[in-house]
């Protein structure tokens, strides 16, 4: 597929399968970072603070658990800090055409994704969709845990993601209030303060994949996912659960699209308070001429660590998670966008106020190219594909 360069904006993304074991191998020979022993909460430096390589890389969440004899605190490391299943059902139907078209329809070259072929030229095209693309590995004892609570406790990591990625309330802007609920309460008031006081270093984004509906439309409700989990000890005989999974949006442009774009400037999801379906109503599944509506894809590479620690030595809470880090990378995102949500470059609109359609001056990456470790560059780069 051929893209013009203004509109491919980098990322990261991760594609698994057969190069799962490249990560594998990777986290054997350069494991990451080991936990220092627990100490009182202070401010962690940021990886980076506020990357966007075309779609920013954030550092997320520290979790400090604190022995028993304290409470039990998060601190966030510069900005991002979670069950329902995407379902997967089918298009509907066009309806029939209420007049006979007075020329005959322009072609779309092969790989140019459309309504009906939204991975079109894609990688994903073959990718698992929704939760199943979140394949968990066999579960074995890790230190105080069983080989039956490691097993569960791999499922409340799994149900998280789905919960910050899949859910498709989230994705059309709703609160997400099942995945805070997952949360321990510390946690969960830090992801909740987020989403009630958004900001740049305080991005709702950070946490979940969606997308405000007045500018950017699923044209399917499926999401192609590709991705490993694993585990291990965390050196406090409690377990440590590793996600390293892309998540591919397909989208179309809302009615705000090429209007005269409205502030940059974050602004709180309801004051912070839950939505119910609210967000959910602005969505409509695509049911228009597929030639005429531009579809793009948004890429989305999150890796997640969840700790589960040992409840005798940390007060934790049975069956809660507990975000111990989390970095993000978007593609095909607007540069210089903090305002709470994802938003998709389309080429119907250029007018976007206080971002930036063109690079920043970051490298050029493969968004598709999982096996590639997350930058740390700062600036925005260019994706060389979507």
């Amino acid at each position: 597929m051929v893209l013009d360069e203004e509109f491919v904006r980098g990322a990261k993304n991760t594609e698994a399968s057969g190069r799962a074991r490249m990560l594998t191998a990777r986290w054997k020979d350069d494991p990451p970072p080991e936990n220092g022993p627990w100490r009182p909460p202070t401010e962690a430096a940021a990886e980076a603070p506020k990357i966007r390589k075309p779609h920013p890389v954030r550092n997320a969440l520290l979790a400090l658990l604190v022995p028993v004899a304290l409470i039990a605190v998060m601190v966030a490391e510069g900005s991002p800090k979670g069950k329902p299943q995407a379902s997967s059902s089918e298009l509907p139907s066009v309806g029939p055409a209420t007049a006979v078209p007075s020329s005959r329809a322009p072609q779309v070259a092969p790989e140019t994704p459309t309504p009906e072929r939204p991975w079109a030229g894609s990688p994903a095209e073959a990718w698992p969709a929704g939760a199943d693309g979140l394949a968990l590995p066999p579960a074995a004892a890790v230190g105080v845990f069983d080989q039956e609570r490691v097993a569960k406790d791999l499922e409340l990591a799994k149900a998280f993601l789905v919960a910050t990625n899949l859910d498709p309330k989230v994705m059309a802007g709703g609160y997400p209030q099942a995945a805070i609920d997952l949360l321990g309460r510390e946690t969960a008031d830090s992801m909740a303060a987020d989403f009630a006081h958004p900001s740049e270093e305080h991005d709702p984004a950070d946490w979940v994949s969606r997308f405000d509906p007045a500018w950017a439309v699923p044209v399917t409700d499926q999401v192609k996912v590709q991705g490993l989990i694993s585990f291990e000890g965390d050196g406090e005989q409690g377990l440590l659960v590793h996600a390293d999974v892309t998540f591919v949006y397909a989208l179309k442009p809302g009615p705000q699209v090429g209007k005269a774009s409205p502030s940059a400037k974050p602004v709180p999801n309801g004051g912070g308070q839950p939505t119910g379906t609210a967000g959910a109503k602005s969505v409509a599944w695509i049911q228009a001429d597929p030639v005429t509506v531009e579809v793009q894809r948004e890429i989305v590479r999150r890796k997640v660590d969840v700790r589960f620690a040992d409840p005798a030595r940390f007060q934790v809470k049975k069956d809660k998670v507990w975000v111990a880090g989390m970095n993000s990378e978007w593609s095909n995102t607007l540069c210089g966008y903090n305002g709470g949500y994802l938003r998709p470059s389309f080429r119907a609109d250029r007018s976007d106020e206080g971002v930036s359609a063109s690079p920043g001056g970051g490298p050029t990456s493969d968004p598709y190219d999982w096996g590639r470790p997350m930058s740390t560059d700062t600036r925005c780069g260019t994706a060389s594909r979507t």
